[in-house]
């Protein structure tokens, strides 16, 4: 008896140990941004980018600090003259489904004739993977190499 509930103990402390460190895993993703402002009526979208080493909670799916993603943006166009963008930040696991969210998005805007549109190439700006504070050092070293 007592055997058996040091091998529960035991089973349940590799499991504890196991769903923390897949708490969140490297993989790829395809991003996108799109920026407006209140001020003006100037839609900017980005590229749709391949972005490798972003981190993904492996439970839920979603992208570790997706927020600081749209803040990525955000700092990019106010450096370039908008006072005040509002950014959102799309992402998905395969090429075909961002694809899917890009066209109807930018259909939407498109049929609109009121809104100028601007898209912001892949070579002005880029996503910079965002590394959890919980990952050792060596890890995030590899990242940016």
């Amino acid at each position: 008896m007592r055997n058996k509930f040091i091998y529960l103990g035991i089973l349940f402390i590799l499991f504890f140990v196991l769903t923390i460190n897949a708490a969140n895993k490297r993989t790829k993703l395809y991003m996108y941004g799109v920026v407006t402002s209140f001020n003006d009526s100037t839609i900017y979208f980005t590229d749709i980018m391949e972005i490798d080493s972003v981190w993904v909670d492996s439970k839920t799916g979603f992208l570790y600090s997706r927020n600081n993603y749209s803040y990525q943006l955000r700092n990019y166009m106010r450096n370039k003259g908008v006072a005040y963008p509002t950014c959102v930040t799309s992402y998905a696991k395969k090429r075909k489904d961002i694809e899917k969210k890009y066209s109807k998005l930018k259909k939407k805007y498109i049929n609109s004739k009121a809104l100028n549109i601007k898209y912001i190439p892949a070579n002005e700006f880029r996503y910079i993977p965002i590394v959890p504070d919980d990952v050792v050092v060596e890890e995030k070293e590899d990242i940016f190499d």
